[in-house]
């Protein structure tokens, strides 16, 4: 038998397949047209359903999707989206109440809310009303009482908002007609998903209290292993349900989104290597691509730090990638400071885990062990997800 994960980051998405022994057996991956747009997200999924080979398609037992944590849209009856997407980085992503009026405002045939993942799962599905506790808590699902706030459970509000159910429980199989479609085996089930850092932190394969993964991709995401809850909206703070444990995190505005102002993947691989990462930094640069910080500064007009800009390219993203290792720094002391266990090892997982030299200068600023994560792939986790139909 195979499972399916998918992770629908903000650039793009990947599958993974594994087998009953877990091992990785296939991947792939795709470029969205648009970001914020449900029907990209829609193309790709059908696109990477479409690569899977035929044996594996006739197999496919479990799927499970994780997406960007914190997305969301209001759709119809028949899951056409009749909002513009907020995005994980809108000023209002953290603030449930004020999301969904914005959303509900001039939307008198609005049916559900949706996270991403609840998007995609309701067109492999046709199954909608549905959603985990990962990707509902910034819409303002309480994880330790186990339900919606309650300035949400208005009748304005109430009506659109999902039943929330642990990540990995079965949804419903496939739509007869897509599994016709793509071949794929009739009896596939679909199951509720999780977001893209709590997958990555699955995959990377931290499994005791004080480890930790950050996945740096766009953005800089850490997650702590705790058996305290911890949660300080005004830090950007905020646990996850883990089990019987505590997934506590913040996620930085700062990440390779920046990085890509300034460079191109090649340039980055070339001045990267010619980086000595011992060498202290010489300032004290806060970089975001745009003003607007969540966590461990949690303030929607945090301007970037990037001058003086040095006029050596190398210097530069030396002091780029030590910018973003305090940042790093700064936000697993703040999960400290506010409760959480001690942070004993860090994983790296996402693209930025495959530079050696900014690995080095976060082990610095750090001062623990940081190691590479056992997978780097969010869509690994989701699989993993998918057939153990649990975390």
């Amino acid at each position: 038998m195979y499972y399916l994960g998918l992770d629908f980051g903000t650039s793009g998405a990947r599958a993974i397949i594994i087998d009953d022994a877990e091992q990785l057996i296939w991947s792939t991956q795709t470029t969205y047209h648009t970001a914020d747009s449900p029907h990209s997200w829609r193309d790709a999924l059908f696109e990477l359903i479409a690569a899977i080979p035929a044996p594996l398609r006739a197999g496919l037992t479990r799927i499970a999707i994780d997406g960007t944590s914190g997305t969301v849209l209001l759709t119809d009856d028949s899951f056409e989206p009749i909002t513009p997407v907020l995005m994980y980085n809108h000023p209002l992503a953290g603030q449930p109440a004020a999301k969904l009026t914005l959303l509900t405002k001039n939307t008198a045939n609005a049916r559900y809310l949706m996270h991403q993942v609840d998007y995609l799962n309701a067109q492999l599905t046709s199954v909608a009303g549905i959603s985990d506790y990962h990707n509902a808590l910034k819409s303002g699902y309480d994880v330790r009482a186990l339900k919606w706030q309650a300035e949400l459970c208005t009748p304005e509000f109430a009506r659109l908002l999902p039943t929330i159910v642990a990540p990995g429980t079965p949804i419903a199989k496939l739509q007869r007609r897509i599994a016709r479609h793509y071949n794929l085996n009739a009896n596939c089930t679909v199951h509720t998903g999780t977001t893209d850092s709590i997958a990555a932190f699955i995959a990377a394969g931290a499994t005791h209290i004080g480890m930790a993964v950050t996945s740096l991709g766009s953005t800089l995401v850490l997650k702590l292993l705790s058996q305290h809850y911890v949660a300080s909206p005004k830090h950007g703070v905020y646990s996850h349900k883990f089990g019987n444990l505590w997934l506590v995190g913040g996620a930085s505005n700062t990440g390779g989104a920046v990085l890509r102002q300034f460079f191109t993947d090649d340039e980055l691989i070339t001045y990267s290597a010619l980086i000595d990462p011992s060498q202290p930094a010489l300032y004290d640069y806060y970089p975001l691509p745009s003003p607007g910080e969540r966590f461990p500064v949690c303030d929607p007009n945090y301007q970037p730090r990037l001058t003086p800009r040095p006029d050596d390219n190398i210097v530069f993203l030396h002091e780029l990638l030590a910018g973003m290792a305090r940042i790093e720094q700064q936000g697993y002391a703040k999960l400290v400071e506010l409760g959480a266990d001690d942070v004993t090892q860090v994983l790296t997982a996402g693209g930025g885990s495959k530079n050696p030299q900014w690995q080095a200068i976060r082990a610095r600023f750090l001062n623990i062990p940081v190691n590479s994560a056992l997978c780097s792939d969010a869509a690994f986790g989701s699989a993993l997800m998918a057939k153990r139909q649990e975390l």
